[in-house]
């Protein structure tokens, strides 16, 4: 088991948590704090090596936004070597898991895509 803190992309917002509010405003709208910029590097950071930018490209297409690693570790490396970037992009908050049987089904939450946007978003024109 990794002692690798989560970090992630989106924060509970109000007493309940229903709502989520991104972890990190718009690049262009303030300058980022120390906490925001490190939950904005992990997530860069794990989609910066092209094996794991594929998996998570394949579960975000994937048909309804979930998909079973025996789905998507035809990417060119090792069922070990997909594991262990599919963990990393868990750790980074991208991805979240289930277990079913005896595969994994992997997910990417509509809100962790809207808030990656929102972080490189441009500010609308007035």
């Amino acid at each position: 088991m990794s002692n690798a803190k989560v970090l992630p992309l989106l924060e509970p917002e109000g007493p309940e948590g229903q709502d989520v509010v991104p972890c990190c405003p718009p690049l262009t709208e303030r300058p980022m704090t120390a906490a925001e910029a490190e939950t904005a590097a992990r997530m860069f950071k794990a989609l910066g090596d092209p094996v794991r930018l594929r998996l998570f490209s394949a579960v975000a297409s994937h048909e309804d936004g979930e998909a079973c690693v025996c789905d998507i570790s035809d990417v060119g490396v090792s069922q070990p070597t997909v594991s262990h970037h599919l963990k990393k992009l868990k750790e980074a908050g991208l991805l979240t898991s289930e277990r079913r049987g005896t595969w994994v089904y992997y997910r990417v939450e509509p809100s962790v895509l809207a808030a990656m946007g929102k972080l490189l978003t441009l500010p609308a024109a007035a």
